[in-house]
């Protein structure tokens, strides 16, 4: 039963609450893959950190907040939302990355047909991310 408060409630989310939950959950994956890739070197942490800011933005507006406003997880984020911005090292070690799975791939014995798929994703990937303006 909807009572009158609920009614005057504004509708913050255009998700039902199971969709807002994994959206949520799917968030904090990215968060804690975003600091990874802080940590280490091999992984690029700014792209699951805009993930994340996404993520946010339809599952919680208040962990979008923190995530924006954090000392040194939020200037990427908001750097890449205001003017599509990426830093050249982190368009760098993106590219690398890539570049260096795909050699673990051909190594490992992938089969032609789907080293195609991969490295054709990676260079459309990397070609995007290489014409991005930087800081």
């Amino acid at each position: 039963m909807r009572t009158p408060m609920m009614e005057r409630r504004p509708k913050l989310y255009s998700l039902a609450a199971p969709g807002r939950w994994i959206l949520f959950v799917l968030a904090w994956v990215c968060v804690a893959l975003g600091v990874v890739g802080i940590v280490t070197p091999v992984m690029p942490g700014t792209v699951f950190l805009i993930l994340a800011a996404w993520l946010f933005a339809r599952s919680s507006p208040r962990f979008e907040n923190w995530l924006l406003t954090h000392p040194r997880l939020g200037p990427s984020v908001v750097a890449w939302r205001e003017n599509g911005v990426v830093p050249r090292w982190a368009q760098l070690v993106a590219t690398g990355s890539m570049a260096g799975s795909f050699g673990l791939l051909v190594v490992i014995g992938l089969s032609v047909p789907v080293l195609t798929i991969i490295g054709a994703i990676f260079v459309a990937v990397s070609a995007y991310l290489l014409t991005r303006p930087v800081t």
